[in-house]
């Protein structure tokens, strides 16, 4: 299969590569910002052009990236809000949205939301707002896709290697390392499921 995983130089984009390049016939291109076999920016939609026609056509879309904004909703702005609304989510919806064109016939995207979606944290109303967001679109655009195309979003718990930044943010929550929430990531491309939540660590 040919993958591109966006964001594949972060934690978990680094765990999700490790686990689908263990199938030697797996092709997988590492797309970051700033680093790696290819660039895109998600916030751009001719960036994203660019990115599939370096790629051609694919097997399967991961996308493990996206910023969300932290901070008190007494001091919240609209702006601050927008920081999630812009970056993750239409960033991640725009790389599901122009990559479903250069999908193969029975292809996978899978976006990641996070167990805030669901569990909310102090002074995370807008990681909680666009989680949620992500796993309605997730869930409306499988029934749309075409041609045996599927989506999927992988929803983790907090991550054992982010604890020391973001531990005090968790109160009370178990972590998972990310090499047991990139097993949801390849349960998504290989399996036959769409429009699920794949939830890891709660």
């Amino acid at each position: 299969m040919k993958i591109v995983v966006v964001g594949a130089s972060g934690t978990l984009g680094r765990a999700v590569v490790a686990e689908l390049e263990k199938n030697a016939e797996n092709t997988v291109f590492r797309v970051g910002h700033s680093q790696g076999d290819m660039r895109v920016d998600l916030s751009d939609e001719a960036s994203v052009d660019a990115l599939f026609a370096q790629t051609g056509k694919v097997d399967a879309i991961i996308a493990t990236t996206g910023n969300v904004f932290f901070g008190p909703l007494s001091e919240m702005t609209a702006e601050d809000f927008t920081l999630g609304l812009q970056d993750k989510l239409l960033g991640q919806v725009r790389l599901a949205l122009k990559g479903q064109h250069f999908l193969n016939d029975g292809g996978s995207i899978t976006l990641t939301s996070g167990i805030i979606a669901d569990e909310p944290i102090g002074q995370g109303v807008n990681a909680t707002s666009v989680n949620a967001a992500l796993a309605g679109f997730v869930k409306a655009a499988a029934c749309e896709l075409q041609r045996g195309i599927r989506i999927n979003l992988v929803s983790p718990t907090l991550l054992t290697e982010s604890e020391a930044v973001y531990g005090p943010f968790f109160p009370g929550f178990e972590s998972v390392p990310a090499a047991r929430v990139a097993l949801a990531f390849r349960r998504s491309v290989e399996g036959v499921q769409s429009g699920q939540v794949l939830k890891v660590g709660y």
